[in-house]
């Protein structure tokens, strides 16, 4: 089979997901586009030569939907025979479009992809596309439903992870992003948003607080606390999947969850034959990827599962992976994969991650697949694995080699 590459990886600075946030004025069409155009100029790509663009995008409506991927190639002023698809796995839309990118390549299908994703949280508001899932009783009800952030505060009182625990892995959160950006560890892949008259917008991610502390967070309540106890009490729900727990300890709040932002990414995936072709060096190779399912009503526990087939499926174990890259969604997901997988907490998360810089659902395992890749070079490092957990109970992963 056929092996794939990473020639390049760009991202857009996180902007905050609100009518206030740097990139509210930016549709998601135009942070599409000038990602696109970041990875033709930088690579002075002939894009002709692209056979197809997997963009994630979880909210496709609206001005982000009617397959938005398509319409940006075209907006990009890229070569008409390139082709453009939207994907949605949830939060792993921008990784698992990566990997199918790869897995194009890979077949024989494709010779040149790109991967990535999209998300204007901004402009068109999470949720906003709706499902059956929380809304018809009759799956809803079968899978014991449970909005995210209660399952968030279930695997931390399932694990035995405190208030203090999960704080405490914000607070290193913002250190590590903090430390990242002072220390240019993001310079290579940063794409500055500009508007429309060539102004930039944007050059660093917005939503970072790298004052915070334990005593600022220890001020914050929990945020999902009405949705657990109160109506329509969802702790009772998920209590009766999880009838080992008494209580459901509520300690998550918006200082230890993921950020609300806006953002895109692109990563240049292809054969080595085309890449020397066009001219460009490959930085790292995809070495595979895989997906799972997990239980949907904790729904955030599949990161452990996916990491433990993903690993077998290359024949490797945890020692052969020198970086690990969960994205944050809830403090509490990030520290029950490192407990179930026993890994060392020095190699996980190395640059900060959500809780800090923020999720733009579409385009997030873009971006972390790409901070690993500059990463991997920087840390002289050899090998990665990406992972996110997803909504409906599923992770995505990805392991990565430095060439």
């Amino acid at each position: 089979m056929t092996e794939a590459y990473i020639f390049d990886a760009v991202r857009t600075p996180r902007g905050k997901g609100k009518s206030s946030g740097a990139l509210h004025e930016v549709t998601a069409l135009s942070l599409a586009t000038q990602v696109l155009q970041a990875i033709r100029d930088r690579n002075n790509l002939d894009t002709s030569k692209v056979d197809d663009v997997v963009f994630g995008c979880v909210s496709p409506v609206g001005e982000q939907g009617g397959d938005i991927t398509r319409i940006a190639v075209i907006n990009a002023d890229y070569a008409e025979s390139v082709a453009g698809v939207q994907i949605d796995r949830f939060c792993a839309s921008g990784l698992e479009a990566c990997n199918m990118a790869a897995a194009k390549v890979k077949s024989g299908e494709a010779g040149m992809v790109i991967g990535g994703g999209v998300e204007s949280m901004s402009r068109v508001p999470m949720g906003a596309g709706g499902g059956s899932w929380a809304t018809d009783p009759t799956i809803a009800m079968k899978s014991y439903f449970t909005p995210q952030g209660v399952g968030a505060d279930l695997i931390a009182t399932k694990y035995g992870f405190s208030r203090a625990d999960v704080d405490a892995f914000a607070v290193q959160s913002q250190q590590r992003a903090a430390q990242a950006w002072k220390e240019g560890r993001f310079k290579k892949s940063i794409v500055p948003v500009k508007d429309q008259l060539g102004l930039m917008l944007l050059d660093r991610d917005e939503h970072m607080r790298p004052d915070t502390t334990m005593q600022s967070l220890g001020a914050l309540e929990p945020s999902f606390i009405v949705q657990g106890e109160q109506m329509p009490g969802f702790d009772e729900v998920i209590k009766q999947r999880y009838p080992e727990v008494e209580d459901v300890i509520h300690v998550h709040h918006a200082g230890n969850s993921s950020g609300i932002v806006d953002g895109a990414s692109a990563v240049l995936v292809g054969t080595k034959e085309m890449g020397k072709a066009l001219g460009l060096k490959a930085r790292a190779k995809i070495l595979g990827g895989a997906s799972i399912g997990s239980e949907p009503a904790i729904m955030l526990t599949g990161p452990e599962f996916v990491t433990a087939k993903l690993l077998k499926n290359l024949g490797m174990t945890t020692k052969d992976i020198d970086l690990w890259e969960l994205n944050e969604a809830f403090a509490s997901v990030v520290l029950r994969w490192v407990q179930a997988m026993e890994l060392d907490m020095a190699k996980v998360n190395v640059n900060g991650g959500a809780i800090a810089m923020g999720h733009p659902l579409g385009a997030t395992g873009g971006m972390i697949l790409g901070t690993m890749v500059d990463e991997l070079e920087r840390a002289d490092k050899e090998r990665a694995l990406i992972t996110l957990c997803v909504g409906a109970g599923m992770g995505t992963a990805t392991v990565i080699e430095r060439v």
